[in-house]
């Protein structure tokens, strides 16, 4: 064998190993931070705030689920600025250690009625510590698979941390469900819960023998080589950068509070406003987690073929029109109507989420595509996911039970993205100023905040 294919050969080897990383390694971390959202909206309210009304209870136990995000955007920074400095590699290791620690514990927490008042408050800590992991991983995960790829496979790469994201949704909610399921209500409730919590320390394990094997990326170790490597990434990244970063949550917006309204709010819904058993909405996102896993890496595909930009405003699109006709299939109460309108709703969603990792990534230079990228992605997260399940709870309290208010925040998170979208550039094969208007101007003014060497590897 040649030395040329020999050498084409490790190059695909690498970057098959970078895939299979990237989406293990995310699967595992929704897994855990997903695990949380199901149990926070079905019975950590029994557990952990137990001298609250249903409702009340309820939002408090949604409350914690939403303070996973305000960490999230610290654990972006944080393993941003040493993913830029030291390496992708160390910081998805650390990522996935920090999460599956806070995670595990959780498994042995004591309830309210053991310990009181510091029941809910070393939950809401450790609810923090996984989101600080999560908000590390991102970044880190899409980068490993986007700068493995070639430049014209990045958005299918891309979309292959992405895909993790269903799978561990799936995961979540299938242990959870079957939990239920093999055990009486009395039984789960007292310790069923905490099999899906303790369990996720054997996948830690698999997560980390996987990603020990990875290599660092070619576009890092380039940076590294030239000496490139920026003295204070979050610094530099907020003075020259700023506008992408701004484009980058704004795009993000609709995506992620459309998501958890579809993922975590439906479970609360579909139980207390519709009378349902716990299992209708349950199988729904299930089902739709298994068909995202497949449209999120065909959405990558096509922002390939056609350009990021355009696949995502036509999610953005389809998301906004969508939000009345969900709530009418899921007021039906027919568990086939349900089930089509959380999988329709996670179709539209993944034509934004699948070209969502090469987008961002895109936008930003080489030496600070971490720490930007993950500062876009958790900044949007913190504002949209955290709010998104407590904020349509709420509004449907002041609405008697009818889900229009949600339905129209869920149409204004929306227009946010499609205007971010319209503003921003296409960054598909190297068009980094094609597109948006903010994109044309800083290309005559000869701007560097959406840099035209952003997808130099």
């Amino acid at each position: 064998m040649s030395t040329e294919s020999t050498e084409t050969l490790k190059q695909a080897v690498t970057r098959r190993r970078a895939r299979i990383a990237s989406f293990v390694g995310t699967t595992i971390e929704w897994y855990d931070f997903y695990l949380y959202g199901t149990a926070a909206a079905l019975v950590f309210n029994q557990l952990f705030f137990p001298s609250y009304s249903a409702m009340a209870g309820t939002m408090m136990a949604l409350l914690t689920f939403s303070a996973g995000f305000i960490a999230r955007p610290l654990g972006g920074v944080i393993m941003g600025h040493f993913g830029d400095k030291i390496g992708r590699k160390a910081m998805l290791v650390s990522s996935l250690l920090v999460m599956g620690l806070a995670t595990t514990l959780i498994g042995f927490l004591p309830t309210y009625a053991s310990i009181g008042i510091w029941a809910p408050i070393l939950l809401l800590l450790l609810r923090m510590i996984q989101g600080f992991g999560v908000g590390g991983e991102w970044g880190g995960a899409v980068l490993v698979a986007v700068e493995n790829a070639p430049p014209e496979k990045r958005g299918f790469f891309g979309a292959w941390p992405q895909a993790g994201v269903p799978v561990g949704l799936l995961l979540a909610n299938g242990v959870f469900m079957a939990s239920s399921l093999m055990l009486s209500p009395e039984a789960f409730l007292a310790w069923g819960w905490r099999i899906g919590f303790v369990g996720s320390a054997l996948l830690i394990v698999v997560g980390l023998v996987i990603r020990l094997k990875m290599e660092e990326t070619p576009t890092f170790q380039d940076v590294k080589d030239k000496g490139e490597v920026a003295k204070f990434p979050v610094l530099h990244v907020l003075r020259t950068q700023w506008r992408a970063v701004a484009l980058a949550v704004g795009i993000k917006m609709s995506q992620n509070a459309i998501f958890y309204i579809i993922t975590v709010f439906a479970l609360t819904y579909a139980s207390t406003a519709l009378g349902l058993p716990q299992s209708v909405a349950l199988i729904g996102v299930l089902i739709g987690s298994v068909v995202s896993s497949f449209t999120l890496l065909i959405s990558g595909w096509l922002s390939d073929q056609y350009g990021r930009r355009r696949v995502y405003m036509i999610g953005a699109v389809l998301s906004a029109l969508f939000a009345f006709p969900f709530f009418m299939l899921m007021g039906t109460g027919s568990a086939i109507l349900i089930w089509l309108a959380i999988v329709a709703g996670l179709v539209f969603h993944d034509l934004m989420y699948g070209p969502q990792a090469a987008y961002m990534a895109e936008m930003f230079e080489p030496n600070v595509r971490y720490t930007g990228a993950s500062l876009g992605y958790q900044i949007a997260s913190t504002i949209a996911g955290a709010v998104s399940p407590v904020l349509a709870v709420f509004l449907l309290s002041i609405s008697d039970n009818q889900p229009w208010l949600v339905a129209l925040y869920m149409i204004g998170m929306s227009i946010i993205t499609i205007v971010a979208t319209w503003l921003s550039p296409e960054t598909h094969r190297g068009n980094r100023h094609k597109g948006g208007p903010l994109a044309v101007k800083q290309a005559k003014a000869n701007e560097i905040q959406v840099p035209a060497t952003a997808g130099r590897d």
